[in-house]
């Protein structure tokens, strides 16, 4: 399952892998703007991750990693959002990856800096399939996924279950060097 946390609309999206054979079983949003409290917003998360985990019994969850924003309040609500989703995984003892923004475009597109409509067409070839184009956030939570499964099988993958298999930050600067002064 992948996630891109978000605090306003939150994408997901649920793959099987079997044989190499991707198959998309679900994806959408959560619209979280209508929750008049930050509080309210991550519950609704925390509850929606779960059911979608009771539902599809995911093998691992692959979320996006934090990345830098000029604006520190929604970076830290971002960074909540992303916790309420790990939180989720971990009750359940659902092993976490995360990837960077900059990763997972790469991964699908081969590009590290497509965009969500690039993303999205690349992601209808893989799939074989057409993708609600309204639901970007969602296709964003199909890639990180998709990019996962891609990453899964390399060496350097191998997380314990039910730990966080962590390389954000370390990745991030490699990616972005001028933007960690």
């Amino acid at each position: 399952m992948g996630v891109d946390p978000g605090t306003q609309v939150m994408g997901y999206g649920v793959i099987s892998v079997k044989k190499q054979e991707i198959t998309l079983l679900q994806y959408g949003v959560i619209k979280l703007g209508k929750y008049s409290t930050h509080e309210l917003k991550l519950k609704k998360i925390f509850e929606r991750i779960i059911q979608l985990i009771e539902e599809y019994t995911p093998d691992e969850i692959a979320i996006e990693d934090a990345f830098y924003g000029k604006n520190p309040q929604s970076m830290l609500k971002l960074g909540r959002a992303q916790g309420v989703t790990m939180a989720a995984a971990l009750s359940r003892d659902i092993p976490i990856v995360e990837y960077s923004p900059k990763k997972v475009k790469q991964s699908v597109t081969g590009n590290g800096n497509a965009g969500k409509e690039q993303v999205a067409f690349i992601l209808e070839k893989i799939l074989k399939q057409d993708l609600n184009q309204e639901f970007m956030d969602a296709t964003d939570g199909i890639a990180i996924a998709v990019c996962h499964h891609f990453h899964a099988n390399s060496p350097a993958a191998a997380a314990p279950k039910g730990k966080i298999k962590k390389g954000g930050w370390a990745a991030f600067v490699e990616e972005n060097p001028g933007r960690t002064k």
